[in-house]
């Protein structure tokens, strides 16, 4: 079956609301065995909506409305779709005895367009709203399959896994629902893991692989249709073995987590805590990792010490390394390693992480916009430095920076949780 969905809303056109709603329909239906080949987005207007209809009824065998189906005058899918089809709108009487009795219940005086909520098409299945008013429709008309849920995300998803589900599963019969892993990938771009990998995306069949790339990582969705969880897993772990043993340095999940949450994990499990020292990143590290929920118990802490007057101060670092003639200055190997390692000890912490360098939008001590020194420091091992040149404005260069941190991290955490676990098995 092949679907595409409506959205119905003047509001989505000019931007004034996101279309949420798009992404959980198309997680549903990919659950259900249904392809998602189009969506529309179209406005109030009676005869753009039509022609909307017209197109997709040409080229889906389902169509889903979302939204037009409230109180007011420009609440028009119903009336289309009715128009459409032939058919007319009748009262479904349990949505207006619901109805009804909210109105009753708060001493509210109904209006004659509030009774617009409980209109359905004549001969349609209803679909129930368990947290809103306007009632919902599915239907079959000359093979084409209508089903119209209201706008409100809150209520669209309630109806959408509830009595949507229903039908739709009942219409379907036995169906091969669509089965996915996600994998997650930091350190590389993009175009090198796609060469990479590029055998298996151009010989593609079944399973799939669809990468996707956003500011600082990357990633690997593969998907399968399959009768049963069991079939699937036997299509997607040859396919995600194959890839682990490709990227396996830079594959930090098989599931949809982020770099930092998974730090936080490993962390815990080592019993071990971090604390941070940042200058050109703010305090975005910290950031990112404090919002992983529970992320106190290994996250010490961390300062953002942005001038040379509070790196001396807060983490004694000299001024004479950060200041005058020839010496290595705020931006350097130099300062990135003490930074690290000062913090990590005022906090007693069992690793410290510093970033500093030149986010912009102006050189600084004659370095370049994009020059970036960032430290590991692990307590009873040497202190790494890393140097990197990033290129975008300054949200992009302090974001990648602290991606590029968070994959080292990952790294030496990894490297340190697969050592104990040789120790354990050696022993």
């Amino acid at each position: 079956m092949k679907a595409e969905m409506i959205a119905v809303g003047t509001e989505l056109l000019l931007g004034q609301i996101v279309n949420t709603n798009a992404r959980d329909i198309s997680r549903k239906l990919a659950e259900l065995g249904i392809d998602v080949y189009f969506q529309t987005v179209v406005g109030d207007n009676k005869e753009r909506l039509r022609q909307a209809i017209e197109i997709a009824r040409s080229r889906a065998d389902l169509l889903l409305f979302t939204g037009g189906l409230g109180p007011t005058q420009d609440d028009l899918t119903k009336d289309v779709l009715g128009e459409y089809l032939n058919r007319k709108l009748v009262v479904h009487e349990p949505s207006m005895a619901v109805i009804e009795e909210m109105f009753a219940s708060r001493g509210i005086a109904m209006v004659e367009s509030n009774r617009r909520q409980a209109l359905m098409l004549d001969d349609s299945h209803p679909l129930e709203n368990t947290v809103g008013l306007a009632v919902g429709n599915a239907l079959e008309a000359d093979g084409t399959k209508y089903v119209l849920l209201p706008g409100p995300p809150r209520e669209m998803k309630a109806m959408l896994e509830g009595a949507a589900s229903e039908w739709l599963t009942a219409m379907l019969g036995e169906s091969r629902p669509l089965y996915s892993r996600l994998l997650k990938f930091a350190g590389i771009g993009e175009s090198s893991l796609e060469e990479r990998l590029i055998d298996l995306i151009e010989r593609q069949s079944d399973p799939t692989l669809a990468p996707y790339a956003k500011e600082g990582e990357v990633a690997i969705r593969i998907s399968t249709k399959a009768s049963d969880p069991v079939a699937a897993d036997g299509k997607l772990d040859e396919a995600v073995g194959e890839i682990r043993r490709r990227l396996g340095d830079h594959l930090y999940a098989e599931e949809d987590v982020p770099i930092e949450e998974v730090i936080v994990r490993l962390l815990r499990a080592s019993r071990r805590r971090l604390a941070s020292a940042e200058s050109c990143s703010g305090g975005l590290f910290a950031e990112l990792v404090t919002s992983v929920p529970g992320s106190s118990g290994e996250f010490v802490g961390g300062v953002v010490t942005y001038t040379n007057e509070m790196k001396h101060k807060l983490l004694g670092i000299p001024m004479e390394q950060l200041e005058g003639e020839g010496a290595p200055g705020a931006v350097s190997e130099t300062t990135a390693a003490m930074m690290a390692e000062r913090v990590m000890d005022i906090a007693g912490a069992d690793y410290g992480i510093s970033l500093t360098g030149v986010a912009g939008p102006a050189p600084s001590e004659g370095k370049p916009v994009g020059l970036v020194y960032f430290a590991i420091a692990e307590r009873g091992k040497d202190t790494i430095v890393h140097t990197t040149h990033l290129s975008g404005d300054r949200s992009s260069i302090r974001l990648r920076a602290v991606k590029a941190v968070l994959y080292r991290l990952w790294q030496s955490l990894k490297e340190s949780s697969d050592n104990a676990d040789g120790e354990r098995s050696g022993s």
